[in-house]
């Protein structure tokens, strides 16, 4: 079995990795670490989770990190450009589910996230973790900067006309939802359930920090720089976002519904839904999947997407897994294979 550890696996996306790897036929998770929380049982803390695991959260040690063959860092923003470095060098596969090595300019890594990046280096070689674009590069790597959610979901929606040419690389909008979970486990404010419930509002309108991420994914798939507007919104439920995306056709003659089924015809986690359809984020809650439905505007020249993730699997954890997976040789679906939950 290949082993596993979670550096901080006390929030949403730690405790996924732990479900997520309990159904894992070739890996088991057996080190878990936080410093507040050593010596309590994962179980004590997510009860979902007794029967699945026996492990105690234990304070971040370098060797006994090292005694692993890939971890997960599952933790705020500047943990893992600290510590990743010594790991890498040792010969440990690394997923970061941060955002330390998403963006490539370590310049706009600053305006953005408030800090000086500790390893440029380690960040010129890390791979940017979205399969559906990178898949050859993830196999070959030693550490991944795990996607984000929104630009997970944004990026699948757009990937197969910007590949295509089909649309004007100036003056798209892509207007996203997103439950709560997104905000995290620790105590905030407006992710309390009196102040979320019965409400919905936009925030980061000005600005949002996975807009450099969304711009970067798609200017690598365009080959070139993207006009995007990005605003998001936070929606009164727990999991799941879905965007709506609005561009422009460059000619009338493409077959929208044809290019998003030959695209993704062999993608396991993308599914492109019937002609028409309307997809719901309860449709993929629990799963790796992103679904995606196209649609034409009566104006025949818009085009319309509408992409729908649970944030914390194909927007976090589960992408996560398929990295590791790719990164080991395994079959890219495993440990993911468990259908969405309804209702």
């Amino acid at each position: 079995m290949i082993k596993v550890g979670i550096v901080g696996g006390t929030g949403y996306t730690g405790a996924e990795l732990l479900r997520l790897f309990a159904q894992h036929p070739q890996a088991e998770v057996t080190l878990l670490t936080s410093r507040k929380e050593a010596g309590t049982r994962a179980d004590a803390m997510f009860p979902h989770l007794r029967g699945y695991t026996d492990l105690e959260f234990s304070a971040p040690d370098p060797e006994a990190l090292a005694a692993c063959d890939a971890v997960f860092f599952a933790t705020p923003h500047g943990t893992a450009m600290a510590m990743a470095p010594a790991l890498v060098e040792r010969g440990i596969k690394v997923i970061d589910l941060s955002a330390d090595f998403r963006l490539r300019d370590t310049a706009t890594f600053k305006q953005w996230y408030k800090l000086d990046h500790a390893t440029p280096a380690l960040l010129s070689e890390a791979v940017y973790g979205l399969p559906e674009v990178h898949r050859e590069a993830i196999r070959q790597a030693r550490i991944v900067g795990n996607p984000g959610c929104y630009p997970t979901s944004v990026q699948l929606g757009l990937l197969p006309l910007l590949e295509a040419g089909a649309i004007e690389r100036d003056g798209i909008v892509a207007d996203c939802k997103s439950g709560v979970s997104g905000a995290g486990r620790e105590l905030k404010l407006g992710s309390m359930f009196t102040e979320a419930y019965d409400s919905f509002k936009a925030y980061g309108a000005a600005g949002h920090r996975h807009l450099p991420e969304i711009r970067q994914g798609l200017a690598d798939i365009a080959g070139a720089e993207v006009g995007l507007t990005f605003v998001p919104h936070l929606l009164p439920l727990i999991r799941g976002i879905h965007s709506t995306i609005y561009a422009r056709l460059t000619r009338d003659d493409v077959d929208l519904q044809a290019l998003y089924a030959s695209r993704y015809a062999d993608e396991p986690f993308v599914d492109v839904a019937p002609a028409g359809d309307h997809p719901e984020t309860r449709g993929v809650r629990g799963g790796n999947t992103c679904r995606i439905a196209v649609h034409l505007a009566p104006d025949r020249r818009t085009v319309i997407v509408l992409s729908v993730i649970d944030n914390l699997v194909k927007g976090a954890s589960g992408q996560a897994v398929q990295n590791f997976n790719l990164m080991f040789g395994l079959d890219e679906r495993a440990g993911l294979q468990a259908p969405p939950l309804a209702p």
